[in-house]
C-alpha cells in the first residue's frame, strides 16, 4: 500500500520533519553528482559498516563507531529507496512533530535510526556491506504513530486484483501490514546476506513503539484521529 494522506489534524508547522526531508534530498542530490569510485568512497565512509562497527566499538574508538549510527541515515542507494523513505516521513512524521515538539522530534528521529542501525548490526555482526537509508529511522515514526494515532485513518493506494484503487484504511491496519511485511522476511533472512535491512525495519518500529512515552508532550490537543 501507498500512503496519500492520513487523518489527524496538526497544529504546527512541520519545520523539523521538513528540514530532515530536504537534508536526505541534498544527500541523495550530491551522491548523484559523484562519480562512481567517489560514490563508493563516501558510502562506505558514512555508511554503517558492521564489522567495523564493533571493530572500533573493541578498540574504544567511539567516535568512530558511532558517527556512522547518524550518517549511515542520510544515505540512500536509488530513487526508489529515498521517494518510499521521504513519502511516509511525510506522511506520518509531521503527526509526531506536532505531538513531541520540534527538539524532541529531532532526538527522537536520530535516536531511532541509531536503534534501528544498532538491531541491524547486531544481527549481521561479520558484515562488510554498509548500511544506509532513512529506513530505520522512519520506521521509529511509524511505531510512535501506531501509539499515538492509533484511530486515525490512512488514504493510501490499496492493490485490488492487481489494480491500485484509493480507498481509506485504518492506521493500524495499515501500520500492521506493513510491519508484517517487514518481519517475514527478516525471520526468513537471518543468516543471510540480503539487500534490504529488515531488522533495522522491525527493531526501528519495535523501539518507535516503546520510547515514544519519554519523549511524547502533554498536550491540550484534541486525540490523534
Amino acid at each position: 500500500m501507498i500512503p496519500l494522506r492520513d487523518s489527524p489534524r496538526t497544529y504546527r508547522f512541520p519545520l523539523v520533519n521538513i528540514a530532515i526531508i530536504v537534508l536526505n534530498v541534498y544527500v541523495f542530490f550530491h551522491q548523484l553528482s559523484l562519480t562512481d569510485r567517489e560514490l563508493y568512497a563516501f558510502v562506505y565512509t558514512y555508511g554503517l559498516i558492521p564489522e567495523r562497527f564493533f571493530a572500533n566499538l573493541a578498540a574504544g574508538s567511539l567516535p568512530a563507531a558511532f558517527l556512522p549510527l547518524i550518517t549511515h541515515q542520510f544515505l540512500h542507494g536509488s530513487w526508489l529507496h529515498i521517494g518510499s523513505n521521504m513519502l511516509y516521513l511525510w506522511i506520518f512524521g509531521d503527526n509526531i512533530e506536532d505531538r513531541m515538539g520540534r527538539l524532541r522530534y529531532l532526538v527522537f528521529y536520530l535516536l531511532m535510526g541509531m536503534v534501528a542501525g544498532l538491531v541491524q548490526a547486531a544481527f549481521y555482526s561479520q558484515s562488510t556491506v554498509p548500511v544506509i537509508g532513512a529506513s530505520g529511522a522512519v520506521a521509529g515514526i511509524l511505531g510512535a504513530y501506531a501509539f499515538i494515532c492509533p484511530r486515525a485513518r490512512v488514504l493510501a493506494l490499496v492493490p485490488v486484483f492487481l489494480i491500485l484503487t484509493v480507498a481509506e484504511v485504518p492506521a493500524m491496519l495499515f501500520l500492521g501490514l506493513w510491519f508484517v511485511l517487514q518481519l517475514f522476511p527478516g525471520l526468513t533472512s537471518i543468516g543471510v546476506e540480503v539487500s534490504v535491512a529488515w531488522w533495522a525495519h522491525i527493531g526501528g518500529f519495535l523501539a518507535g513503539m516503546l520510547l515514544v512515552r519519554a519523549f511524547r508532550r502533554k498536550s491540550r490537543h484534541r486525540p490523534c484521529e
